[in-house]
């Protein structure tokens, strides 16, 4: 039963919806039954069987529940992009393979757009496509890498990260504290990181994918 105001949304067990940032107008959810998708990728290479999981995209403002993508075994999902349409991040443990996916319009079905060894890849470890344009990063503690379609690797401040690219320049987000709480805005030049611009500020995404620096 539905209430005025109150819309019910079957997602199969799934009870967190997230924005798909830069969409406006779908929400994203999965369920992790082996932890993050670092968490499935160590306990499958440390010869665990892990469970596959799950991921729904839910339109705005109708509700509807699309689920354009069924994992099979030793499948699982990581953090979705939009770049014009919903794009699906898959890891294929047995397969040996990462995969990018393109949804369709409705997020009915998906096609791959790109398809990548996991050999070529040290782990799963904030692994996650961004755009524009779309590409798939990985970022540690100290060091950030573009995977595809281009590549990139060097080093980062330890309180460093990414926000997004505009062209060939990488907006990162510092913060301190020394002693007060502070945040800077890092620009970075593809594909070797220097830096081209660094000052007092913050990055602020807007709910269309637009950005806004704010500054003093």
């Amino acid at each position: 039963m539905e209430h005025d105001g109150v819309k019910r949304i079957r997602t199969g067990g799934i009870g967190y919806l997230a924005p798909l940032s830069g969409s406006g107008e779908w929400y994203w959810g999965t369920d992790y039954t082996s932890g993050d998708l670092y968490e499935a990728e160590e306990l499958y290479r440390s010869g665990h069987r892990i469970r596959q999981n799950r991921l729904i995209l839910v339109h705005w403002p109708d509700g509807r529940v699309a689920e354009p993508v069924t994992a099979r075994e030793g499948q699982y999902f990581g953090l979705p992009a939009w770049d014009g349409a919903p794009v699906i991040l898959l890891a294929d443990f047995p397969a040996g393979e990462i995969r990018l996916l393109r949804c369709d319009d409705g997020a009915d079905a998906a096609t791959p757009v790109a398809v990548l060894p996991l050999a070529e890849i040290e782990d799963c470890y904030n692994l996650m496509p961004h755009t524009a344009p779309l590409m798939l990063t990985r970022q540690t503690a100290g060091r950030f890498q573009v995977l595809w379609p281009e590549r990139a690797d060097f080093a980062i401040h330890a309180e460093e990260t990414f926000c997004f690219r505009d062209g060939e320049k990488l907006y990162f987000s510092r913060w301190y504290e020394d002693p007060d709480y502070r945040e800077e805005v890092v620009v970075r030049r593809m594909p070797d990181g220097a830096v081209l611009e660094q000052f007092r500020g913050s990055l602020l995404e807007l709910s269309d994918g637009r950005q806004w620096l704010l500054t003093e």
